[in-house]
C-alpha cells in the first residue's frame, strides 16, 4: 500500500533503510576477503562492525514506533551489491580489483547517506527528537566511512591500480612489439650537402 503522510512515507523508508544494511552486512564479508589492501580490508572491517550497529539503532527506532523493520526489500542496494559481487568474480588484476571495490562501496555509501539525510530530517518535521538524534549518528559514520575511502583511494589504492597497469601494459608489450629493423647511423645523420661549383 503506498504511504499517503509523512508519518508512513518515514517509515517505508526507515524499511528500506533497515532491508539496504541487512544486505550491506551479507555482502561486507566477500568484500573483506577480495580485498587485497590492507588498509582497505580494515576499512571494511569497521564498517561491518559500525553497520551492525546501524541495524541496532534502526531497531530501536522501529520499537519506539511499535512497527516491524521487515516486509520491503531494497531493490536499489541490492542492483548495488550485485555490481560489487560482479567485480569480484571477474578476477581482475588484485590492485585494479582494489580500486573497483572502493567505487562500489562509495556507491554503497552515497545510497546510504541520501536515505539517512532524508529520514532525520523526516524525523525531525514530524518531532521525533530521539530518532533523529539517533539517525543523525548512523549518518555521521556513513559520511566518514565515505571520506576515509576517499582518502585510501587518493592515496595509495589507485597508484596501485594505474602501477598494476602500466606493468600490464609493458609486460604485454614486450611480448607483442613487432621486431623493429635497425637504422644505421649513415641513414639517420643527415649528410651536408656538396656546394655548388665543386
Amino acid at each position: 500500500m503506498a504511504p499517503n503522510t509523512l508519518a508512513e512515507l518515514y517509515v517505508e523508508e526507515l524499511k528500506d533503510l533497515y532491508s539496504a544494511e541487512s544486505q550491506i552486512l551479507k555482502a561486507l564479508p566477500k568484500m573483506i576477503k577480495a580485498a587485497t589492501h590492507q588498509d582497505l580490508k580494515t576499512a571494511f572491517e569497521t564498517h561491518r562492525q559500525q553497520t551492525e550497529g546501524h541495524v541496532q539503532r534502526l531497531e530501536q527506532i522501529f520499537e519506539e514506533l511499535d512497527e516491524s523493520p521487515k516486509g520491503k526489500k531494497c531493490h536499489g542496494m541490492e542492483g548495488v551489491i550485485e555490481e560489487g559481487a560482479d567485480l569480484i568474480e571477474e578476477e581482475p588484476e588484485p590492485a585494479v580489483l582494489d580500486a573497483g571495490l572502493v567505487s562500489a562501496a562509495q556507491h554503497v555509501e552515497h545510497y546510504e547517506i541520501a536515505g539517512y539525510g532524508s529520514v532525520r530530517t523526516w524525523a525531525r518535521q514530524l518531532g521525533f527528537d530521539n530518532q533523529a538524534t539517533l539517525l543523525q549518528q548512523t549518518l555521521d559514520e556513513e559520511k566518514k566511512t565515505d571520506s576515509l575511502l576517499t582518502r585510501l583511494a587518493e592515496q595509495s589504492v589507485n597508484a596501485d591500480a594505474q602501477s598494476e597497469t602500466e606493468v600490464s601494459r609493458r609486460t604485454a608489450g614486450v611480448a607483442d612489439a613487432p621486431a623493429r629493423p635497425a637504422v644505421s647511423r649513415a641513414r639517420s645523420e643527415k649528410r651536408p650537402r656538396p656546394s655548388p661549383g665543386r
